[in-house]
């Protein structure tokens, strides 16, 4: 059984793999059959591909978890997105994301930003 606990540890665990570039071994957080609903995509070869497109365009880009709330086999969590030039009077991005979980990893993603898109320049 995933604890609360395992499921915080696990969007930590993410997030340290995006911020300092480690797509590959996020790869074993995600089950085979991941599905992403914003991506449109299983599996998480889309995942890895979006996360790479945007740290190449925006090199200092990284992600904090400001909350993380779990509820049974669901976590949903508020992320500020770091590292981007905002235009003055703009707020900075924040990223809602909302994962089921199967067996200790990410089976299921939806998630929104709010704010200016960081991938509109």
């Amino acid at each position: 059984m995933t604890t609360r606990d395992d499921v915080i540890a696990l969007v930590r665990r993410m997030q340290e793999c995006f911020n300092t570039r480690q797509f590959d071994q996020a790869a074993d957080l995600h089950t085979p059959d991941f599905f992403s609903h914003p991506l449109g995509a299983t599996g998480f070869e889309a995942g890895k591909d979006a996360w790479t497109k945007l740290v190449a365009q925006f090199p200092d880009v990284r992600v904090v978890a400001d909350d993380i709330v779990v509820d049974g086999d669901r976590v949903a969590v508020r992320s500020s997105v770091q590292g981007i030039a905002i235009p003055e009077g703009n707020a900075q991005p924040m990223l809602i994301e909302i994962f089921r979980i199967a067996d200790g990893r990410f089976a299921e993603a939806w998630g929104a930003t709010e704010g200016p898109d960081p991938r509109v320049s």
